[in-house]
């Protein structure tokens, strides 16, 4: 049968950064006792992993909803997130300067949210435009003043990193995205890492790869440490939105591996502005909920008044102190594409620190001198909407038609604030096992942060991975995939 070093040589080239490449000169040396593995190993054997990897997900329930998505049937549909053999592998050291960036980068942006809703001494300074924060969909007025413990208000943020060539053409690594509200993908961390040490058990004796199982029980002493005051055995519930939601599997993984309740909006009720959740044996005092339903959706009497996903009276006890909700409502304001291009400041203003983890170069829509630029490079650049999600709403210049460009073009010149522009990054690629066999695909990383008494997280996190060939899109309503992340201890 054919070995996989005869398809690896295919994807060897100088210009790719991971593996990243094949076997050689361009493989970096942290992935060189995993490159003689691999290349030991037939197609068929992995191709017989792959099927017994998707059997088991399917078996288990590891699925998301596609929304609008319709099969034969008229009824919604249900997907795998497509799971890679190919590990992403980090080094160590690496490791330890994202670390850093990140517990940077997320106390800052704490920091932020909390003078935001308190002093407001970020804008005072004009460092960003009041407009920008106070006149933006995902401030809360309702937040004001509101008291969150060790002045924490996104407990668990997910930061999207990619790594790209700098000007010197070195591997260097960027901040994408910040995710500060309903962070998702953590379970699929999880459940990769179960897989990838069911199929292939001798490569965890060969390597010396960091744990990450133990990130639920990170996860319940974060929640826990984040009670308020007085609660000295604090009650954890996970709320959801149902089983209809995208991303249900993860919420019932979650409460799950935590030994907490998993609830909805109907089984939760508040009384002298304290929240309940029904049981069989009577109420139950909630002291923390980890939510996973938008702002809008958690309080009808506040915010969306149609929504049954949440609970009446819900913010009026946030309010007052008798519950944490995390994330914290009005968390958005904070991960807004508008917002983003101000963190490196944030970092300086609140820190006091050059920032550890850079920004992409990004242009805003809303002035002037860059939108002018933006519609003079659209065929170059990824234009984004500052409220889109999901890998929608957006122009990837480089991949779009001529007719793409000019109706976006238009929709850019309607509502030029909506949207800013990022250039094309040359991004890392590792190689992925496709139809064909071996071939580089692009990848990004998702890290979760967790917030409480201190900042702190597992090493690695969701590596995502764009499996249409040339297709910078990771997201998995987009065809996106996932791989182990690997980070290699010393």
């Amino acid at each position: 049968m054919q070995k996989f070093d005869e398809m690896l040589a295919r994807v060897s080239g100088p210009g790719v950064i991971g593996f990243e490449g094949g076997p050689g000169p361009d493989v970096r040396p942290h992935y060189a006792a995993y490159a003689r593995w691999l290349t030991q190993q037939t197609g068929g054997s992995m191709r017989a992993r792959r099927e017994e990897a998707e059997m088991i997900f399917r078996r288990v329930g590891i699925t998301f909803a596609v929304y609008g998505a319709k099969d034969e049937d008229g009824a919604g549909t249900e997907r795998l997130i497509p799971f890679d053999l190919i590990p992403r592998i980090i080094p160590a050291h690496e490791w330890r300067q994202l670390e850093k960036g990140l517990v940077q980068r997320v106390t800052a942006l704490n920091r932020f949210l909390h003078d935001v809703y308190h002093e407001q001494e970020i804008l005072k300074a004009g460092l960003i435009p009041a407009d920008q924060v106070l006149g933006n969909a995902q401030f809360r007025q309702e937040m004001m003043g509101v008291y969150t413990p060790h002045r924490v208000y996104s407990h668990i943020a997910g930061v999207d990193i990619v790594r790209a060539a700098n000007a010197q053409g070195e591997g260097e690594y960027y901040v994408l995205e910040d995710n500060l509200r309903v962070p998702s993908g953590v379970s699929y961390m999880l459940e990769d890492r179960r897989m990838m040490m069911r199929l292939f058990p001798e490569l965890f004796s060969q390597h010396r790869v960091a744990p990450v199982m133990h990130y639920p029980d990170l996860l319940l002493e974060t929640l826990r440490a984040s009670a308020q005051p007085g609660a000295p055995d604090p009650t954890v519930v996970v709320l959801t939105p149902g089983m209809y939601n995208s991303a249900y599997f993860e919420h019932a993984f979650l409460a799950q591996q935590m030994g907490v309740e998993l609830v909805e909006g109907q089984d939760l009720f508040v009384k002298d502005r304290y929240v309940y959740m029904r049981t069989t044996r009577g109420p139950r005092r909630v002291d923390v909920i980890y939510r996973r339903i938008d702002d809008d959706f958690l309080d009808p009497s506040v915010f969306r008044a149609t929504s049954t996903l949440g609970c009446h009276g819900l913010v009026d006890a946030y309010a007052a102190g008798n519950v944490t909700i995390c994330n914290a409502i009005g968390t958005g304001v904070a991960d807004d594409k508008s917002i983003y291009p101000y963190v490196p400041q944030m970092i300086e203003f609140y820190l006091g620190e050059k920032p550890i983890l850079n920004n992409v170069p990004t242009y805003m829509g809303r002035k002037p001198e860059d939108l002018a630029y933006i519609l003079a490079h659209l065929p170059e650049l990824v234009v984004k909407e500052v409220h889109g999600a999901g890998g929608y709403g957006m122009l990837v210049g480089p991949a779009a038609t001529k007719q793409e460009i000019e109706d976006f073009r238009r929709v850019l010149q309607a509502n030029p604030g909506g949207y800013i522009a990022q250039p094309t990054l040359s991004l890392s690629s590792c190689p992925t096992y496709v139809e064909a066999g071996i071939a580089p695909r692009h990848i990004d990383l998702r890290p979760f942060v967790l917030s409480g008494k201190q900042v702190q997280m597992v090493p690695g996190g969701l590596t995502r991975v764009a499996l249409k060939e040339g297709s910078l899109v990771v997201n998995s309503s987009q065809g996106g995939g996932t791989k182990d992340t690997w980070i290699l201890e010393e």
